[in-house]
């Protein structure tokens, strides 16, 4: 199962990986609090779950009841969240503990959080990552299975980070869920073990 929010490029990516057979992985649904994300899951054949949250009124409580209603029922192997912009209530990180993995627009632990590239930028780093993690009720602290970087410039703007940051965001969680689906991920306490 892919949940995502307004960005769809890390869940298209993935959804195309799976239709190509580089990702050995069956999608049971798109799950999403953006309506728009409806049109990229029936681009690909795969069923969509709208899980609001607000755009209708619902309360944030309402959502989250809605997001583990979806779980329930789907019961998937795993749940990706790609680009998935709510912070999940603690009930739901625990018991999808070790099955649940989460794209941090950032080489984790710099610039945990919401608007990175904004930070990273003010900061002037010389190179931004993502990375792909495990999720628990710490956000953007669970166990790392896989980050990837690239260089930027003093010339580039924020634009430009959030450019180069989403193609490596793209192959960063790409190439977590495949580690996950191979089980060549071992965790203790918050650490991995990632098997070559």
């Amino acid at each position: 199962m892919i949940a995502c929010s307004a960005e769809l490029y890390c869940a298209a990516d993935l959804l195309t990986r799976a239709s190509l057979g580089e990702l050995d992985v069956d999608i049971v649904a798109i799950v999403s609090d953006k309506p728009a994300a409806g049109e990229l899951a029936a681009q690909h054949g795969v069923p969509f779950r709208l899980v609001d949250g607000g755009l209708a009124g619902d309360s944030r409580a309402e959502q989250e009841a809605a997001f583990a209603a979806v779980l329930d029922e789907l019961e998937p192997d795993l749940v990706v969240l790609a680009r998935y912009m709510r912070i999940l209530p603690e009930a739901i990180t625990v018991r999808w503990n070790g099955r649940m993995i989460n794209i941090h627009h950032s080489f984790l632990p710099a610039f945990a959080g919401a608007k990175p590239y904004h930070r990273a930028h003010q900061r002037g780093v010389k190179l931004i990552g993502a990375t792909a993690h495990y999720v628990t009720a710490e956000l953007d602290a669970g166990p790392i299975i896989a980050q990837g970087i690239t260089p930027v410039s003093h010339r580039d703007e924020v634009e430009d980070l959030v450019r180069k940051g989403r193609d490596v965001e793209r192959t960063t969680l790409a190439n977590a869920v495949r580690l996950h689906l191979e089980h060549r991920v071992l965790v203790w306490d918050n650490r991995t073990c990632v098997f070559a």
